[in-house]
């Protein structure tokens, strides 16, 4: 598959997840408020974006990474 580039705010986001991950989505509400200064509505937002392109899955309230950071930077660095 295939992974879009992330800006730079999606790549702080998604660094928060392969460090956590797997964790409970409050959990990441309180990590994303705290590290981003992020409401709950702006992390589901950029949570479901990125899980649409496949690099997290977010299931029964838990959120898990599709891709591991190595992996997603290799395949970049190979584009």
């Amino acid at each position: 598959m295939e992974y879009t580039k992330l800006g730079p705010v999606e790549g702080r986001f998604a660094d928060l997840i392969w460090t956590n991950a797997p964790m409970t989505t409050a959990a990441l509400v309180a990590l994303a408020r705290d590290a981003l200064d992020w409401k709950r509505t702006t992390t589901y937002t950029v949570l479901k974006r990125l899980c649409d392109r496949g690099l997290f899955l977010l299931e029964n309230g838990t959120v898990t990474a599709q891709i591991s950071r190595e992996e997603f930077y290799a395949q970049q660095s190979r584009e």
